[in-house]
């Protein structure tokens, strides 16, 4: 799970004939058909996230280097965050909640261009290149990436209502330890990682991590103080990252938006 690149969409069609086909559909009912996907470059409906969110810190992992690819990713022209309107007014809501505790957000990603999500796929295709493995796929051959979804053709976060990000602490004003790094690859990146994030348990199990890694009870306890916020005020979570959030009633769920990510003009 999005910090994968699905090539599921693939559709392959099989040669028959005529008769045999007509035949076929007067015996079987009608498959349900899959919805229909759109792409637009319109952004009307995303607002600046700082603008709806002052309080939020930007730290915009696909505009610098520091990321799975190593490079700045296509479609990421300005160091800024974009979102639907609805996600963002949800977003405000969790910034409150947050800094009554005592932290503010930090934000690694919101909308993703599809070009971004493209630039993710050829990178993925290239198994020569892992000049960035040791930081975040240690665990993984580069080979494996497409089959265990780590890399998807296609990305929620393309669709505008979807956000990666962690915690600050005001405090200290560093960032809440959560036992891992944003985008790592890997079970230790699961929400269910050494304990039961429905309940809130920590239980120490780290059986699924390839090298025997494992996150303290403080490092769980992090992760869902970010997860209960964001799934209070109307965001669900991603099962494979402890990062990643959709908004439940996202606006526009068939559409993958083309615009690059840039400080949008204010609307007079």
């Amino acid at each position: 799970m999005l910090a994968a690149i699905c090539l599921r969409g693939l559709l392959v069609l099989t040669m028959i004939s005529g008769t045999w086909a007509a035949a076929s559909c007067r015996r079987e009912a009608p498959k349900e058909q899959p919805a229909v996907v759109s792409a637009t470059d319109d952004s009307s409906q995303f607002v600046t996230l700082t603008d709806a969110v002052p309080d939020a810190i930007l730290e915009i992992r696909y505009f610098g280097t520091y990321n799975f690819v190593g490079a700045r990713i296509d479609g990421y022209e300005e160091p800024t965050a974009l979102l639907t309107k609805q996600a963002a007014e949800a977003l405000r809501q969790v910034s409150d909640d947050v800094m009554a505790q005592g932290y503010r957000l930090k934000i690694y990603d919101a909308y993703r261009p599809q070009q971004g999500v493209d630039h993710f796929v050829r990178w993925a295709a290239d198994l020569k290149d892992t000049k960035m493995k040791s930081y975040f796929y240690p665990d993984l051959d580069k080979s494996v990436l497409f089959d265990q979804e780590y890399i998807m053709a296609k990305s929620g976060h393309t669709r505008g209502s979807t956000i990666d990000l962690t915690l600050l602490d005001m405090t200290t004003e560093k960032e809440l330890d959560m036992g891992g790094t944003f985008a790592w690859f890997g079970p230790e990146s699961h929400p269910d990682f050494c304990g039961n994030p429905e309940t809130g348990e920590y239980t120490g199990d780290n059986s699924k991590s390839p090298a025997g890694r494992s996150i303290t009870p403080e490092q769980f306890a992090h992760r869902m103080i970010l997860r209960k916020a964001m799934l209070a005020h109307g965001f669900k979570p991603l099962d494979t990252e402890w990062w990643h959030f959709t908004l439940k009633d996202e606006p526009f769920p068939d559409i993958y938006f083309t615009f690059p990510v840039k400080q949008l003009t204010t609307q007079k």
